[in-house]
């Protein structure tokens, strides 16, 4: 019986022993610790459920939770740019609000939830 070394380097990895098999010495890169929010963690499901070839991609080169990162900024950019146009556009305003707040707390509800599933569908579940 021979004995194996522990370690070992060869074309340019380094392999550990484990049990009778050499195991490559892998790490993904260190992940910057950005917060994800909402969106961000709806696109992690959604790729890990719809698109997993497009999620161990992005797992594997280390993109995956700037990825997300970017996709929650754009979101919640984009919805806070939307709602006062779509506010605006439908006649919601002060005055609404100062006359019938449940109204106007029923018609923001709905510009709110209008352009959450535009974004959604455009951004998030594509």
């Amino acid at each position: 019986m021979t004995h194996l070394p522990v370690e070992m380097t060869e074309n340019g990895f380094h392999y550990t022993l484990h049990g009778d098999y050499y195991l490559p010495d892998l790490a993904l890169p260190k992940a910057a610790g950005q917060a994800i929010g909402r969106y961000g963690r709806m696109r992690k499901a959604y790729l890990e459920e719809h698109r997993p070839g497009l999620y161990e991609r992005l797992l594997l080169s280390g993109r995956l939770y700037d990825h997300l990162a970017e996709i929650d900024r754009s979101c919640a950019a984009r919805l806070e740019a939307m709602i006062p146009g779509m506010a605006s556009a439908e006649g919601v305003d002060e005055a609404l609000k100062a006359r019938d707040q449940m109204a106007w707390v029923a018609c923001m509800n709905n510009i709110r939830h209008r352009a959450e599933e535009s974004i959604l569908a455009e951004l998030v579940f594509d």
